[in-house]
Order: structure tokens, then sequence, then C-alpha cells
């Protein structure tokens, strides 16, 4: 398959996702959800929807056996965030110009790591693999949720004479997936019955398009007021979707890992920045216009650079498969 027609088919996939995050702005543009719309089905997916995909999909597909090496995608996800920072810690070195120090480094080192991977991993995958992305994705997570929500809070509150709270690393999906674990290390997946699990999976079936809607709906409610950081803007959608997923892919050209372990690195580097640091720098009181402006940025310019660089992924790593 040549460049071209993979960027097509690249673009129809990032499409597809996107027009369902427009329903969910387009639904909010008009007030049809509201501010206290879109809260309360954001604390339905995190809470309810999320943590039954998370705990269902583990119970049904995973094992200690099949994922010896699980306990490495916390591990990666530590890394990839490591590696976002010092990316961020070499702009700011390079233009000392640029001003919200703190929330540039968050922007650059947290992306939207959980709803938009999920969607795109069921958009292009075949199901069996999707399912073992799924996997993947539900253990990448346990690095990250505790990262963002101890770190990222730390980072974006700094200076601001905030105290952390310890309590909000363990959120529903980070329960759910430690339980799930705890459960099949125990051995214990026989006493879980079929009629729990059979609705613990309808609701999850939920969760991923019902979070495209919320990503949707909260950047229609991004504040466009304030100063535009052009300068900081251009260097975060330089630093964050062109260098990062670079450099991860020359990373993955050096290492050579097991295909969907690099797609997963590849897929992640490329998403924009995490929606949940919009909640952080409201709660934390940090310089929540630029962080607004920077989500929306991000997000916006991704519908560009992710199909371009799963283009030039697949063209020169063949990491997809024929016919998605």
């Amino acid at each position: 398959m040549n460049f071209f027609l993979t960027f097509k088919f690249s673009a129809l996939a990032i499409a597809e996702i996107f027009l369902i995050g427009l329903a969910g702005f387009v639904l909010a543009r008009k007030g049809i959800i509201s501010t206290q719309g879109l809260k309360t089905l954001s604390r339905l997916v995190v809470e309810v929807s999320l943590p039954a995909l998370i705990f269902s999909r583990l119970l049904s597909d995973f094992n200690f056996q099949r994922f010896p090496d699980w306990w490495l995608f916390p591990l990666i996800s530590f890394g990839l965030t490591l590696f976002g920072l010092a990316i961020g810690y070499l702009f700011l070195k390079a233009d000392k110009s640029l001003s919200q120090k703190n929330e540039f480094l968050g922007l650059i080192a947290f992306q939207n790591s959980g709803y938009l991977p999920l969607a795109l991993a069921a958009t292009i995958l075949p199901p069996s693999e999707a399912d073992q992305m799924f996997i993947y994705i539900f253990l990448f997570l346990l690095g990250f949720n505790a990262l963002i929500w101890s770190f990222g809070v730390h980072l974006l509150s700094k200076h601001r004479g905030k105290r952390f709270e310890f309590g909000s690393v363990f959120t529903p999906p980070l329960w759910a997936t430690l339980g799930a674990l705890l459960i099949i290390f125990l051995k214990a997946e026989s006493f879980v019955p079929r009629i729990v699990l059979k609705p613990l999976a309808m609701l999850g079936a939920c969760a991923i398009p019902l979070g495209l809607m919320i990503v949707g709906g909260s950047l229609a409610f991004v504040s466009s007021e304030g100063k535009i950081r052009k300068r900081s803007l251009i260097n975060l959608g330089l630093g964050k979707l062109i260098i990062l997923p670079i450099l991860v892919f020359l990373f993955i050209i050096w290492i050579k890992p097991p295909r969907l372990i690099g797609l997963l690195l590849l897929v992640e580097a490329m998403m924009p920045s995490a929606t949940s640091l919009s909640i952080i720098a409201q709660r934390y009181s940090a310089d929540c216009d630029f962080v607004n402006q920077s989500i929306l940025w991000t997000h916006l310019l991704s519908l560009i650079t992710i199909p371009l660089f799963l283009s030039l992924f697949r063209y020169f790593v063949k990491f997809l498969p024929d016919g998605w």
C-alpha cells in the first residue's frame, strides 16, 4: 500500500473518531448538553462505564501467563512522560520568553491517553488485536493515572500554595484495574458470575463513544478569552505533536519491540494534550486560559498529525495490518 493510500485510510479512521467527538462538541455548543450535564456525563463514564470496561475486559482477556511482562506497561507510561518532560525542558531552555513554564511542561508530558487510543485501536485493528491492545492501554493507564494525579497536580499547582490530595490518585478506573488483577492473581475469575460480567461488558461498551463525546463537549466549553500566546502554542504543537512522535519512532526502530507494543508507544506519543489538565488547572489555579487554548490547539492539529504519522509509520514499519 503506497503512502497516499495509507494516509487516506488513516485520515478516514481518525475522521470516524472525531465525528463522535464533534457530536459532543455540537451538542454542547447548542446548549443541549450544559456544563453541569457534561460533568455528570463525565462522572458517569469515569466512575461507572470505563471501570466496567476495564474490569470486564481484563477478566475476559487477561492472564499473567499470556502477559508475563504486564508490569512493563506502567513503566512505559512513566518513560513516555519523562521523555515529554525532557523535550519540554529543552524548549524552555531554547526560548527564555516562554511563560507558563509549568503548564507548558504538563501539556507536553501528559497526553489524551485513554479514550482516543482506545477508539483508534478499535478502528484500525482487527478485533483480536484490538482486544490485546485494549489490555495494553489499560495497563499503560495504571502508570499514567498515577502520574497525572500526583506529579501532574504538583506541576500545575507548584508555587501556588495548594496541597496535593493523595486520594485523588486512586480513581475508579485504577481501582477497577487493581481489583481485576487481584482476582486474576488469586485465580478467582470463576467466582465472578456471568450474570455480573455480561452487564458490566454492556456498560463498558458505552465508555469509548461517550468518552469521545465528553472530549468534544469539553472542547466546546474551552474559553477563547484572554491573550492568545501564539509563540507558546506553536512551540507546544511542534514539541508535542511532531518532535515527540518522531523521536519515539526512532527509538522504536532502534529497540525493535513486538509490533503491538511498538504501535502502543506510537499511538500514545501522537496523542494531543490531556483534557484532564483543564480540570487540574481550574482546581489548582493554574493559567486556565493557556491550558484550555493548548488543549484545543493540539486536538485540532492532531487531526492532521495523527493520520500523517500513522501513514509514515505504516509506510516504513508495517505496524498496521493490510485491509484496515
